[in-house]
């Protein structure tokens, strides 16, 4: 089974809202909008965390000069869901900074040529509440986010569900 790799960041401001990528998606049963953290594939030699610096850097323009904690798992099998691979992993790192108006190095057209069409930051109690039809990926972030705020990262990462 072939499993693309991707690398994500939770990034978190001084109030604790997350910044949240939109991505748009074309599915058989009509057009999805899905808020997920930003990040992205790893490349043919990359470490885990230099690509999560080169995902960032393009997607929001935040430079991380530091390790952050590996704080969750996730494997999502799903063949047809991209091309060449039956499904995806992702791994995600908690990163704490001073809110920021997002702007990466990549342009709109580039980033909507990746689904990206916005970027929010989003309260816990926001994403909590939230009741429309957008869905936030991982599908359990209100559930794992929130743990996250209480527990603080854990010792290991946690596994998450789709």
């Amino acid at each position: 089974m072939r499993l693309r790799a991707g690398a994500r960041g939770i990034i978190l401001d001084e109030d604790d809202r997350i910044l949240l990528c939109r991505f748009e998606f074309n599915r058989a049963d009509g057009r999805a909008v899905v808020w997920a953290t930003p990040g992205g594939g790893v490349e043919p030699g990359e470490s885990l965390l230099a690509a999560l610096r080169r995902e960032l850097h393009e997607e929001v323009g935040l430079s991380v000069d530091h390790d952050p904690p590996h704080v969750w798992h996730q494997e999502v099998v799903q063949p047809g869901r991209m091309e060449g691979y039956d499904g995806v992993t992702n791994d995600y790192f908690l990163i704490r900074t001073a809110a920021f108006t997002p702007r990466g190095s990549m342009t709109d057209a580039e980033l909507a040529g990746e689904g990206v069409t916005g970027f929010r930051w989003w309260t816990m109690a926001e994403i909590a509440g939230y009741s429309g039809p957008d869905l936030f990926g991982p599908r359990g972030l209100p559930r794992a986010l929130a743990a996250l705020l209480a527990d603080g990262p854990p010792a290991v990462p946690l596994h998450l569900g789709q």
